[in-house]
């Protein structure tokens, strides 16, 4: 172990072999933390090339169990978003592709920090069961087309060992190691097809589209070398997406866009994502027909209808996703409002989110316990027109003393200008 730690810090391309050696070591037991901790920080200043990359994704991989999903007609496809603030994409773009008659096979995470997880979002739908084992999901999908639940402790024990190293060593930005880390969890699910929102921007881990590109790159690289499609749309997260941010509060924004009167920038992101997908999975042929095809989806109750059957078939109560109104949320309401006046330039999606966080909705460790009723609706968003006690935020909380922690971050979110600004677009750009 040693010499593969001096081989990477002096700049040397590892083996195959080598990477195995590290990841099956590192798993048993049998190579200590110290020594994978000066391995990662040589990884991220030396960096790792492609055939590196794709190897510690494959080592990562086999770390664990990995789910067959032959026996299931059809191209299988799933999507990932390297998190953002609003974010509830997957629970409007989940029903909508399986209404399309695309399976679609999802394990997703629990939020941290300032972004959301969709678990902790369909949690707040009381019953909804998201833990099952690699059987249970398999027979699920092969029967309503869809699942999405937690990752199971056995597939890819790997990135959960290195992560937690990467998070106490400094070591989490490397692109690399972000790649392999994604990418092996996706690869481990049995996905035929992977479409990545990778997010950049205020409100996301990555910063500068240039750092994004690189990242798709990489993906795209290790899915063609494991024998998989990949497209990767990045996106911009320099606002938040929609207007709610917290869980029971963006189930129901999910419900509303499922309806069809969800907000644009939700709306829209979904349709190009679900266009995406419906193309790699052969069920249309252009980005054109795959959107009216999901649009479609929408306007007749379809999509929405399988959002309501997979809240039942997981255990979910589903009246209360015929009747959102019911999703409980904290007691403690309060408007927050302007003291400037003019035209919204800059709406800081990380400061939306960490007074998200501070109202209970969002984890600080992964122990914490959140508040499923607790968070923000915004509504002033970038280009429109604010008045002096004109309310920006409408604010949710169990304990009234919350809000003042939330407007230390609320007082830094919005920038006025006399002028108009130019608003970013939302797709910056898709690499396939």
């Amino acid at each position: 172990m040693v010499e593969i730690i001096k081989k990477k810090r002096d700049g040397e391309v590892l083996t195959d072999g080598e990477i195995k050696q590290v990841i099956s070591g590192f798993v048993a037991g049998t190579i200590p933390d110290y020594q994978v901790s000066a391995w990662l920080m040589a990884i991220f200043f030396q960096g790792m090339n492609d055939q590196e990359t794709a190897a510690l994704t494959d080592a990562m991989m086999r770390s664990g169990d990995l789910i067959d999903l032959s026996e299931i007609p059809g191209i299988k496809v799933d999507k990932h978003s390297t998190g953002g603030v609003g974010d509830k994409t997957t629970l409007v773009l989940g029903p909508l592709v399986a209404s399309a008659g695309v399976p679609l096979v999802k394990m997703s995470g629990r939020g941290l920090g300032h972004t959301g997880g969709t678990l902790d979002k369909l949690e707040a739908i009381p019953g909804f069961d998201v833990e099952m084992t690699a059987r249970e999901f398999v027979e699920q999908v092969k029967k309503y087309g869809i699942a999405i639940c937690s990752q199971n402790e056995k597939l890819v024990p790997a990135d959960k060992k290195l992560y937690a190293l990467r998070d106490v060593t400094g070591t989490v930005d490397n692109i690399s190691l972000i790649a392999s880390s994604v990418m092996s969890k996706k690869l481990a699910c049995g996905a035929d097809a992977i479409v990545i929102d990778l997010k950049v921007g205020d409100g996301a881990f990555i910063k500068t589209i240039g750092d994004a590109e690189k990242l798709a790159a990489i993906m795209i690289s290790t899915a063609r070398r494991m024998g998989r499609q990949l497209t990767a749309v990045i996106t911009g997260m320099e606002e938040p997406l929609g207007h709610a941010i917290g869980n029971a509060l963006e189930v129901r924004e999910a419900i509303d866009t499922l309806r069809g009167h969800g907000p644009a920038d939700l709306t829209n992101l979904c349709l190009e994502l679900g266009g995406h997908m419906l193309v790699l999975a052969g069920r249309c042929h252009t980005m054109e027909e795959g959107r009216d095809l999901l649009r479609q989806s929408i306007e007749n109750g379809s999509a929405f209808n399988k959002f309501c059957e997979l809240v039942k078939i997981q255990g979910g109560d589903a009246d209360y996703v015929t009747h959102p109104q019911k999703l409980a949320l904290s007691g403690h309401v309060y408007e927050y409002k302007s003291s400037k006046r003019g035209y919204i330039s800059h709406l800081g999606a990380m400061d939306i989110g960490l007074a998200s966080a501070k109202l209970g909705a969002g984890r600080e460790t992964k122990e914490s316990t959140i508040d499923l009723g607790a968070g923000i609706i915004l509504t002033k968003k970038v280009g429109e027109w604010v008045e002096v006690g004109d309310t920006l935020a409408v604010l949710y909380a169990a304990d009234a003393a919350l809000f003042a922690k939330a407007e230390e971050y609320l007082r830094e979110a919005w920038t006025f200008s006399e002028s108009c600004p130019e608003k970013m677009p939302l797709i910056l750009k898709v690499m396939s």
